[in-house]
Formats: structure tokens, sequence, C-alpha cells
């Protein structure tokens, strides 16, 4: 193991988001440097193999393996300078032996079984895994930890990253289940820690010698997109709606059936704790996909009440939550469709009527 010199840094390299779904929540990554060495190297825990067999289903499942690299400082900034994505560099206030034990702990992993974590959402990723190494340094007494916006659900922390891109924010919202309601108090996102970081101090001595933007960001020009937008759902479930034909609405049901299905399937094939007890299968109901093939009046009728009752506990449900705008289009087209259907049961129980008269 190389012995740090009195002149070694420590430092934390919190990198801005990307285009790419998975850079959409940014990176963290620790750098050490130490000029007497010749050593400048970044270890990074966000490394994965998209070559590996079944990667989609792996990461669903909630088995996929990461592992941590370590690379050339030049190495790891050209990505982020080619793609012009922020990196702001926090250089620790740490002790010489500190720095040791930090260099030994990431040394040890990266030549071990601890090469390798299973990848969490919101317990197990980049930025955990830095804390965890930070933390086993500093000791019980400096733990970092979150600090600001506990009082916000993980819904809402993460909210504002998907604010230009509507489709994956649909698509993350109606997947992801009860946990992400639950209060955010796991620091688990890149501009988390390096807010956290800003705001500790040990023995009176911030924690952050310096803050340095070492990559600065070139600010894209996002220009409204209509067929990127709420918009662009609601205008399709209103021509939909506006052209009334009984085809159409099967299709609509039969679609949300379909999500509800995969929502379970999902819940139950995943280790993903995100994915479970999703209460967006009120909405996007696998019950959906009988009402169109049901022929007797009273078995649809009954269907059909079940689905009322448990849209409006889904209503109740969601009316705090921040995707209610989402949702909301889904739930009035849905809402339309079932009262005509209501209304066509009461034609066939009148026609069953006058049949057996």
């Amino acid at each position: 193991m190389v012995p740090l010199s009195e002149n070694a840094k420590i430092s934390v390299l919190t990198c801005a988001n990307g285009e790419e779904l998975y850079t959409t929540f940014g990176h963290t990554a620790i750098r050490i440097q130490d000029v007497s060495n010749n050593l400048d190297v970044v270890f990074n825990y966000g490394m994965f193999d998209f070559s590996e067999g079944n990667f989609y289903l792996k990461f669903v499942k909630g088995d996929l393996q990461y592992y941590v690299a370590a690379s050339s400082y030049d190495q790891f900034l050209y990505e982020y300078q080619l793609e012009k994505r922020e990196v702001i560099e926090q250089t620790l206030n740490l002790s010489r032996q500190q720095k040791q034990n930090l260099l030994e702990l990431l040394t040890t992993s990266l030549y071990s079984e601890e090469k390798y974590y299973t990848y969490k959402f919101i317990d197990r990723n980049c930025t955990t895994m830095v804390v965890d190494k930070l933390n086993t340094v500093l000791g019980d007494t400096n733990q970092i930890k979150k600090s600001s916006n506990t009082d916000l659900t993980y819904r809402e922390t993460l909210y504002p990253y998907f604010e230009n891109y509507f489709w994956y924010k649909l698509g993350i919202n109606i997947i992801f289940g009860q946990r992400v309601d639950d209060n955010a108090t796991q620091l688990f996102l890149p501009i988390e820690l390096l807010n956290s970081l800003n705001k500790i101090s040990i023995d009176g001595k911030p924690l952050v010698a310096s803050n340095e933007s070492i990559v600065k960001a070139e600010q894209p020009n996002f220009a409204f997109n209509f067929f990127n937008s709420i918009y662009f759902i609601s205008s399709i479930l209103l021509v939909i709606i506006l052209i009334n034909k009984r085809i159409l609405f099967t299709i609509y049901l039969i679609i949300l059936g379909f999500l509800g299905i995969f929502f379970i399937w999902v819940g139950s094939y995943s280790l993903h704790k995100e994915l479970l007890l999703n209460y967006n299968i009120l909405l996007f109901n696998p019950i959906f996909l009988l009402i169109p093939f049901i022929k007797s009046g009273r078995i649809l009728r009954g269907l059909l009440l079940a689905s009322f009752g448990m849209l409006l506990v889904y209503l109740l449900v969601v009316l705090s939550k921040p995707h209610l705008n989402l949702v909301l289009p889904f739930m009035l087209t849905t809402v339309y469709i079932l009262i005509k259907k209501w209304f066509g049961t009461k034609k066939l129980l009148a026609s069953v009527k006058n049949d057996r008269t």
C-alpha cells in the first residue's frame, strides 16, 4: 500500500446529470491525489456492464451487479468534459491517517469480493457507497447524513429531475409504489451529498476545505416539445372521448389492464423495494381486461361498481401526491368510459327483461 504524503488530497467529485436515463440523477466519485507519489486516481462505484447477459431483466429484478473501478483523474474527467456536464470537486479536511485509511478501504474494495455490490435505487448506489466509506473513516460521531428536505418524500425529491422528460416522469411515477412516498431520510442523491458535506463541521472546522467547479456546465436549452409533454397524452385521450367509439374504449381498457398486470408482475418479480405495493394498479387495473368482453349485464355491473370503488380509493391516495397531474387525464378518461359502459348495462338488462316477458 502506498503511504500517502502530508500533501495528499481527498476530494468528492459530484457530476451533473446527463441526457441518458441512467445519468438522470448525476454521479458521485472519490478522488485521491498525491503529487509526491505521482498518484491521481478516481474510485468510481457506478460501474456496470451493458453487455452482461439479461442486463435489463437483472436491472428490473434488482440483482444487477455494479462494481467499483479505479481510473486516472484525467480519464475519468474526459467523459464529462466531452458532454459538458458540470463536475464539482469538494476537497475534504481529513487527517493524514484518515486519508491513508480511506485509500486502504477503497483499494480493498477494488481487489476483493467487495468490488461488486447489488445495486439498489435508494439504498445502494454510487452515492451511498461513497457515504459508507467516508463514514467509516470519519467515525461514529462525525457521520454524514442528509441535512435538508427530510420532510419531503422520495417521490417529491425525485420529481424535479424529470422536469423536461415527461415520458420518464410518467413511467417512473406509475411504476414506483408506496416506498417512494416515505419521507426521504436516506442520503442517496449526489447533489444531496454535496450539500450535506458543505454543512458538516468537525471540531469547529468545516469538513469541506474548498469547492471548485472543475468542469463548467453548458446549460441545455429545452425548447417546448408538444410530443414530450402532458398535452400530447391528454390530446390523445381527449380524441378517444370525442370519437366515442366502442373499439377505442376497448383498446384503451385493454392497454390499462395489461399495464396493471405488468406492474403486478414487476412487484412480485423484482427485489427493488421501490416497486412493491404499487397502488397505481387501482387505475391501471387488470379488471379492465374483462369489462369489454363480459356479456352478462349483472356481472358487468358488479365489475363496474368494483372499478368505480377502486378509482375512488385511488383518487383519495393520489390527492396529496406530486404525480396527481400526470394521472388525472387517465382517471377522467377511465371514469368517462366506465360511465358509458354503466349506461350500456342498463340497455342490456332492459333487453334481457323484455326477452323474458
